[in-house]
Parts: structure tokens; sequence; C-alpha cells
């Protein structure tokens, strides 16, 4: 429990609208990932009709992208597609609602890491987003979600 206490609880900053100041990239990067990026390879309910994909199915093309990086890619394509899409849509949502803030950056941090350094190695430009969506995750992964998230009002529950 203690450890799930430590997880959860943000760190708050000395002012609520540093705080309020501070939910805006979290705001910003959940949005983009979970209803552009990630919708469009994971099946939620927003996803684009067109893409034509069940609820948590990954797109048929993404297994195929990630098993050309190569190495334990390669071993388990379906895995980590499913992960990285999953990482994107879902924990991009979550980034926004601040629940589980910690794990879903930490998740969203691998997959960023991955985007920016084996699918974009070598094309500086593209790389940018996922560096951006990076250093966002870092950062919330550090800090938690602030006063601004359910995680601070989880924590306050699990105190009484």
């Amino acid at each position: 429990m203690k450890l799930l206490k430590k997880l959860i609880k943000p760190v708050l900053m000395p002012y609520w609208w540093q705080d309020l100041l501070l939910l805006l990239p979290r705001l910003y990067c959940g949005y983009m990932l979970a209803f552009s990026f990630g919708s469009d390879k994971f099946g939620m309910p927003w996803s684009p009709a067109d893409k034509n994909l069940g609820l948590f199915e990954v797109a048929f093309w993404f297994p195929n992208d990630v098993a050309e990086y190569g190495g334990i890619f390669k071993l388990m394509p379906a895995f980590f597609a499913w992960m990285g899409a999953f990482s994107e849509a879902v924990g991009g949502l979550l980034l926004m609602m601040g629940l589980q803030t910690r794990l879903f950056s930490f998740l969203i941090a691998c997959t960023m890491l991955v985007a920016a350094f084996v699918q974009q190695a070598g094309q500086s430009w593209n790389q940018l987003p996922a560096l951006g969506f990076l250093w966002v995750s870092i950062f919330y992964m550090v800090t938690g979600s602030g006063r601004f998230g359910a995680d601070y009002f989880i924590s306050k529950k699990l105190k009484a």
C-alpha cells in the first residue's frame, strides 16, 4: 500500500496557479496521443470509422512496421505493436485525466524512445514530435499529475 501511495501522490507546486499552468501540457499532449496519434492505430470508441478498428484492436499494418525495427521487436511484433498503440491511446487519455500519471508516463516514455530512436532514427525532423512527448512524459513521471488530476484526489482519500 505504501508503494501505491508513493506512485499516486503528486508533487504539488507552492501555489495552485502553478499546478494549473502545468496542467496545460498534460492536457494537450494527452489529447494528441489519445485522439490523434493513438486512435489511428488502436481501436477506441473515437477511432476514425475508415480505420475499421474494433475496441482495443491494433491496425493490421502496425505489427509489420514494428517487426521491421528488428531485434526483440521482430520476435514479438504483435505484442510490441499492441503495447505501443495502447500506451498512446489509453495512456494519453489517462494522462489527460491525471490518473495513474506516473505509470502511464513511463509507458509513453518507453513508446516515444522507440519512436524517436528506432522508428525515426536518422530523420531528425521526424524525431521531434516523439522527443516532445518523451520530455513531457519524463516530466510527469517525476512530478505526477499535480493538484488538477485524479491522482491528487485519490491520494487524499488514501491518506485518510
